[in-house]
């Protein structure tokens, strides 16, 4: 309670403490503050409607990231679950998981296994070739389409330079708990890109990546133990990831246009911990096992074009296609010769995707009105086999799966500045649907600047996500369970509010306060769950509309800066309330709120006589609570309160420049508290297998393979 009283006087101080400031707002419009997601062009954070977060090229550099889920860590709001199995990264907002939360690069959104944008590995986004991360919180549905309910992430990437040729290349080498060897173990990580801009018009950029990750062994002991006891193996699988990427541009007067390329390949390699023995009478026995290997390539292809058309509207056009492909490589692994043999390999699944979007506006010669119409073509081709969904048991019962999703939206935006001080922005999205009926979202958003730099900014949203391809179709039944799809799903309907408060002040001493404080709710109807629709003689789970989804937000971030320290301090409290319907039983939960305290700070602080910087960044995701179905001691149904327990997460770096900034060294740790795994547990009892148990049950759930060190090289070579 201390820490909120603290940072909401922070926000007064700064708001009401007119004597010492100096009026800094309007004349210091930085580049770094330039941002783009749902703006008509390029514009300031100030002249922004929406509240726009910012995570900048050197937050990513002093976290020395791998990829969007070391960022995203650290991010107040915004919670990443990874996957022990597999590695992968997912992130949740607000409570609700990746498919409320779109991941754009460019303002195009990152295909997935089961969808455009939403439920994007993090583990999978390279972060080399980004200028910064711009987030928004809340609906953004009318300007970005489906399923953007919570908020969404748009990554820009760098394109062109200030110099002739730009060339740099990185090496890191980092920890996996306490494990590292070279090649063997721990991650190694190798990058080079160059940039060349041929003259003021024309560009071009050239980058590679490679990230191995050799696994994190634990209490395992690796593909070549030969001992059946089921140490075999790793705790969280191997794998390797390599990206290229490349960009041409042409640029002259307000003409802009570029293509741009990405591809991704990763390999992920399970070793059975089961050991089957051969034998070979009257020789020796030999061991082998049965081993997988999951290969995944994915190829981005974005061409942009912006400019003036008849001289007065602007315009600005994107078109992308997209290919992603899952393979499965099943061998026998012999251990006594190290070698794979009876290698067979199958794609299990592949989805290509058209897509593409633009807009146009200045429709007025009137500066104070302004216009945008926009479209937006989203057209997904799918094949899935019946190992959709990765790393699931093998005898699972399926059939192959074919299908294409296609939506054909419309949209306009108005932005009306009633003065200077006043602007307000109303917008509306029409979707014609192929599987589904015909959507639409609408917003209304207000900015009021303050004298003095206070800017007061308001919305409302209403949105809605579609169903994805497993819950429309998939088909999973073993001894244990029976899970299936529902192609007769609707799409999920929201609405969302939010108001905010923003300040920034800068005293006679040069130290400079900024404030931004936020209130927003959330409401989700139709919200599609997996329901129990029978108990005896064992479980069947069935994807229907039938639960529902409120929560509050209220935030506040402040950040200082005061000649070489930069400090920010960040607090949430989340309060969340979920209707669960147990279908079988006609049982329906409790849907009060439960709350929820979040805390983030970073502090970092320049050595100009070393040329080095330090930075320390911290997490706290407190106590978080829900209601579960399942089974208690006298076998029958009902719902138990399951808690997830509070958690703290910190990172360090020191960077220091050689030879004119020209070589850099970045050394640090992550997870400095050696989080491993976060502790769940039901009051009361319960099973969501459906499992009979007596008082509280407690499970361990993964977040981590302990505190890391990592070592960072960069060389930097710009000339003319």
């Amino acid at each position: 309670m201390k820490i909120k009283i603290t940072l909401f006087a922070g926000f007064l101080f700064c708001t009401y403490s007119f004597a010492q400031q100096k009026d800094i707002i309007a004349s210091k419009e930085k580049l770094s503050e330039v941002v783009v997601t749902g703006q008509f062009e390029p514009q300031s954070i100030k002249k922004s409607v929406f509240n726009v977060r910012v995570i900048s090229k050197e937050n990513i550099k002093q976290l020395a990231a791998n990829n969007l889920a070391d960022v995203l860590n650290q991010y107040l709001n915004i919670s990443v679950t990874s996957n022990g199995d597999d590695g992968r990264s997912k992130v949740s907002m607000f409570g609700l998981d990746a498919q409320y939360f779109k991941i754009l690069v460019d303002n195009i959104p990152l295909v997935s296994d089961t969808g455009m944008g939403t439920n994007v590995d993090l583990t999978q986004v390279n972060l080399d070739d980004v200028e910064r991360i711009e987030i928004i919180e809340g609906s953004m549905g009318v300007t970005h389409g489906a399923n953007a309910v919570t908020g969404i992430l748009n990554i820009i990437t760098k394109k062109g330079g200030g110099y002739k040729w730009q060339i740099s290349a990185a090496i890191q080498e980092e920890t996996v708990g306490k494990e590292f060897a070279f090649f063997d173990q721990g991650r190694h990580i190798q990058s080079v890109k160059i940039g060349h801009n041929f003259n003021e018009n024309w560009f071009v950029n050239i980058g590679g990546n490679r990230n191995a990750m050799a696994g994190f062994y634990d209490n395992r002991q690796g593909k070549d133990y030969d001992v059946n006891d089921g140490l075999r193996g790793y705790t969280q699988l191997p794998k390797e990831q390599l990206v290229g990427n490349a960009i041409l541009g042409y640029q002259k007067d307000a003409f802009r246009i570029f293509y741009k390329f990405d591809y991704y390949g990763e390999d992920v390699h399970y070793y059975n911990p089961l050991i089957n023995i051969q034998d070979n009478y009257p020789f020796a026995d030999t061991y082998f096992s049965r081993d997988k290997r999951y290969i995944t390539n994915r190829y981005y292809h974005h061409l942009n074009a912006s400019g003036n058309l008849f001289s007065k509207l602007k315009y600005n056009v994107s078109v992308s296609q997209q290919k992603q492909e899952r393979d499965l490589e099943k061998f026998v692994y012999q251990l006594d010769t190290k070698q794979e043999v009876d290698n067979e390999r199958d794609t299990y699944q592949s989805k290509e995707v058209f897509y593409s979007t633009g807009t146009l506006s200045n429709f007025f010669d009137n500066k104070k009105v302004d216009f945008q119409l926009g479209y937006e073509i989203t057209n997904e081709n799918g094949f899935y086999d019946s190992s959709v969904g990765a790393f699931r048991d093998d005898n699972q019962v399926g059939q192959d799966i074919r299908k294409r999703l296609e939506n054909y939206d419309i949209f306009s935006v108005a932005e009306i500045s009633v003065n200077d001080k006043f602007s307000i922005r109303p917008g509306l999205r029409f979707s014609f649907q192929s599987a589904f009926e015909n959507q639409y979202a609408s917003s209304l958003g207000l900015r009021y600047l303050f004298d003095k730099g206070l800017e007061a900014r308001a919305s409302l949203g209403k949105s809605y996500r579609t169903p994805n391809f497993d819950e429309l179709y998939t088909y999973f039944v073993d001894s244990n369970h029976n899970m299936q799809g529902n192609p007769d799903l609707i799409p999920e309907n929201s609405t969302s509010y939010e108001v905010s408060f923003k300040r920034a002040c800068s005293f006679d001493s040069g130290a400079q306060i900024s404030n931004n404080l936020a209130v927003t709710f959330l409401d989700v109807d139709d919200r599609i769950d997996m329901v129990v629709t029978q108990t005896i003689p064992s479980w069947n789970y069935k994807y229907l509309n039938i639960n529902k989804y409120k929560m509050w937000n209220i935030s506040t971030v402040e950040q200082y800066t005061h000649k070489n320290w930069n400090v920010m301090l960040g607090a949430a409290v989340v309060g969340i309330s979920r209707r669960l319907d147990l279908a079988a039983e006609n049982l329906v939960s409790d849907d009060k709120f439960f709350y929820s305290f979040r805390l983030n700070s970073s502090i970092s602080y320049n050595i100009p006589k070393w040329n080095a910087l330090l930075a320390v960044f911290y997490k706290y995701n407190g106590q978080q609570q829900q209601y579960v179905a399942g089974t208690g001691a006298d076998g029958k149904a009902a719902f138990f309160l399951s808690e997830l327990q509070p958690y703290s997460w910190m990172d360090a770096s020191v960077r220091k420049s050689f030879f004119k900034n020209q070589f850099e060294v970045t050394v640090g740790a992550r997870n400095l508290f050696n989080v491993t795994n976060l502790q769940s547990v039901q009051n009361g009892g319960g099973d969501a297998s459906g499992g009979a148990h007596g008082g509280g049950t407690s499970t361990d759930m993964m977040l981590g393979y302990g505190r890391s060190y990592f070592l960072k090289l960069s060389y930097n070579l710009n000339f003319n």
